[in-house]
C-alpha cells in the first residue's frame, strides 16, 4: 500500500516505514503529524484518487529538522567583469509515515 501527498508545493510517494524529507514542518522531535493532502491511494493494485483518496489521511512523526546540501548559483556579464557568487540551503523536515488510514 503506498500513497501520494502534496506537502509543500511538491508531491511525494510514501508507504508506512518510510522516511521523507519535506520542505520545513511546524513540530518538535517525536511529534505526531497529519501530512498534506492525500492525492492517490494504492492497495493491492486498486488505485483510489479524487474525493474518495481526499478522505485518507497520512500519519507520521517528526524525526529530525536539517539544512540540505548547499546550491551555488553563479551570475555574470560577459565583457563587463561582473562576478557573484551566492549559495543558498534549503531547510527541511524528516518525517517516518507510520500509517495510511483510507
Amino acid at each position: 500500500m503506498y500513497a501520494v501527498i502534496e506537502t509543500g508545493g511538491k508531491q511525494y510517494r510514501v508507504a508506512p516505514g518510510d522516511v521523507v524529507e519535506v520542505e520545513t514542518l511546524e513540530g518538535e522531535i517525536g511529534k505526531e503529524v497529519n501530512l498534506g493532502r492525500v492525492l492517490a491511494v494504492v492497495s493491492d493494485g486498486a488505485v483510489t484518487t479524487g474525493e474518495a483518496a481526499r478522505s485518507a489521511t497520512v500519519k507520521g512523526t517528526i524525526t529530525a529538522h536539517g539544512r540540505g546540501r548547499k546550491v551555488i548559483v553563479f551570475k555574470f556579464k560577459r565583457k563587463k567583469q561582473y562576478k557573484k557568487t551566492i549559495g543558498h540551503r534549503q531547510n527541511f523536515t524528516a518525517v517516518k509515515v507510520n500509517e495510511i488510514v483510507s
